[in-house]
Formats: structure tokens, sequence, C-alpha cells
């Protein structure tokens, strides 16, 4: 009987300590059958191309995060060379080589989310989507790894409008050069099928026109976000319309210095009591923020890069150690319920 009593007592033990150690167990996080323990978190990041002004702010914010916690993550950048065929090249050697714990990705179409969720997915890899707003959300919604990190496009296209509502407003003699009460403008677009693109475009003029300014578009051109292109256009439009340009309206700040140093070349835009055309672009670039400060162009919207890398990083590592996304964090999902959205600061000149 005492034996019996023993071995009972030694039964009861054993299932309240195996249930202790699984209620732990649950409240300990796994980590990635990827990760190697010791070594650092390995991130590919595929840009859609090294040489977009914004990008590269990313690149080296990802580059200051790597310094910051040395043994912890290792970002290898692949350039997509602006060609989606490029980029899904370099996302299959990464799979195919299965060396990688972590996928951030800037794609360069943003019509491929589909095949790029679908590759990946296969791979059971974790994967964020950021800056280029995707065109199938659903594709993201399919894969539980994946998610989407950039920001509202309607938000700068708003902020543009009211810089250039408030230079109006503050100085309309300087504006409205021709005194016909309507704001004549050019629009410089990032690219014709990108949604950020086309809402940046939209808002920006609705935002003006809900200020209670008229407007005229004069000219609408795709630049594909870079400066050599809008620099082209903007000087064959000054060449067709002359001072009757009022403001250049860009999708990002590249355009909008390419449209400045155009403008320069026939006298504008050169500071002190040089005539000026109304210039606002967005992301406020280190570049466009001096050119802001000399008077030279009129505005922009701030899109941190750091935050946005921070964003990657933090969340990224949730993923790779199977942390909720959103785990010691202040960011939320949008409605999409996969999409966190940074917010846009306006910076314009005092």
């Amino acid at each position: 009987m005492k034996m019996f009593k023993k071995i009972l007592a030694v039964m009861i033990v054993s299932v309240i300590m195996t249930a202790l150690i699984a209620s732990c167990d649950q409240s300990v996080t796994s980590t990635s059958s990827r990760v190697i323990e010791g070594k650092p978190v390995k991130v590919a990041v595929l840009l859609y191309r090294f040489d977009d002004d914004y990008i590269s702010l990313v690149r080296q914010s990802l580059e200051e995060i790597q310094k910051e916690n040395e043994g912890k993550v290792e970002f290898t950048f692949y350039d997509g060379k602006n060609d989606q065929s490029i980029q899904n090249e370099s996302i299959d050697t990464l799979l195919e080589k299965d060396h990688v714990d972590l996928l951030l990705v800037n794609l360069v179409e943003t019509n491929s989310t589909r095949l790029v969720i679908n590759k990946i997915k296969e791979k059971n890899i974790p994967v964020i989507l950021f800056n280029r707003e995707p065109v199938a959300i659903e594709s993201i919604k399919s894969y539980s790894k994946s998610y989407y990190i950039g920001t509202e496009a309607e938000e700068a296209g708003v902020l543009q409008g009211k810089v250039i509502t408030k230079a109006w407003n503050s100085n309309k003699a300087a504006v409205d050069k021709n005194n016909d009460n309507v704001l004549q403008y050019i629009m410089l677009m990032g690219e014709s099928d990108n949604l950020e693109a086309i809402t940046r475009t939209k808002y920006s003029v609705l935002t003006i026109n809900n200020a209670g300014i008229e407007t005229q578009q004069l000219a609408l051109k795709v630049c594909n976000w870079s400066e050599e292109e809008a620099k082209d256009i903007t000087k064959a439009l000054f060449l067709q319309f002359g001072n009757k340009i009022e403001a250049i309206i860009a999708n990002n700040d590249s355009m909008a210095i390419g449209a400045i140093k155009s403008l320069q070349e026939y006298g504008y835009n050169k500071g002190d009591k040089t005539p000026t055309i109304t210039v606002v672009g967005v992301d406020a670039i280190p570049q466009a923020q001096e050119l802001i400060k000399e008077g030279i162009m009129t505005g922009s919207v701030l899109q941190d890069p750091s935050d946005l890398a921070k964003a990657l990083y933090t969340v990224g590592m949730n993923l790779v150690y199977n942390r909720n996304p959103l785990y010691d964090t202040e960011y939320k999902f949008d409605g999409t319920g996969v999409s966190i959205r940074l917010q846009y600061k306006e910076y314009i000149s005092k």
C-alpha cells in the first residue's frame, strides 16, 4: 500500500511538472529553425534600384542598424536595376541556396506581388514588402509570414498640396505670376501604373482645389522617379510654356531637383532675387532640404528613411523569432491587417 502511494505521488508530481514545463514553453518564443544560434540573422534586402536617392538612404540606415547590432543581424543588398526579371533571378537564387532567414523586398514592378509571394511562400521564409505599394494586397494576405510596410500615399499628396497652398496664401503675387487667379502647373509623375504615384498626383491637386485655389494643368509627364529624365522633360516643357509655368509638382525630390536644375539654365530658381517658380517634391532628402533652406525649392514632404529602416528591422526580427510582428512596437496594422503605415511629416522652409 505504501509503495502504491509513493508511485502515485511520483506520478502526480511528474504530471504537475510536465504541465508547468508546457505552460512555460507557451510563453517562450521559439526561434526560426533557419537561424543558427550564435550567428547573425541573415537578411536579404532586394532594392528596386540602388541609384534611387531615397532608397539609397534607406540602405544606409539599415547599414547603420547592422553596425549598432553587431553580431545580431547581417544585411545583404541586391540591386534590381529597375528590372523585375533581374530581381526575380535574385530571389530565385536566394531561395535555391536556402541561406536566408528573412527577405525585405522593394518591388521593381508592383504588379508582381503575387508571383514574388508565391515563390517565397514555398520556402516558408518570412518576407516584408516595403516602400512601393503592392497592387495585389490579397497576395500578402495569402501567406501568414508576409507583410507590407510603407506610407499612406494620399497623405503625401495632401501635404504637398498644403505646401503650395501656404505659398499661394502667403505671397500670391510671387506665385500667380500672370495675376489671373489660377495656378498653372506641371505635374512630374513617378510611374503611370504605380499606386503611390497615382495617389500623390491626385491628392496634391485636389488639396489645392479644396483650399479654394483654381488650377490649370499645363502638362503631366512620367519621369520614372529620375532626376535626369525630369531635367530633360522640364527643359522641353519650359521651351513650350515658358513663364506660363507657375508651379512644378513632382512625385519625389529627385524629379523636383531635376526640374530645378533645368529652370536654373533659364535663370530661374537660383536664389537671392532671381525669379522663382514654385517647386515641391516628396521625401525631403538632404539635397532637397538644402535647396529649401536656400529658398530655391519651395518645399517637400519628409519620409524619414531611418524610420522605415527601423520598422523593417524591428518587425522583421519579430517574424524571424516567431513573435507577433507588432510585438514590443508602437506600430499598428491598417484595415488590411497586413500593412503598417508610417507617417509623413511636412517639411518647408521658414
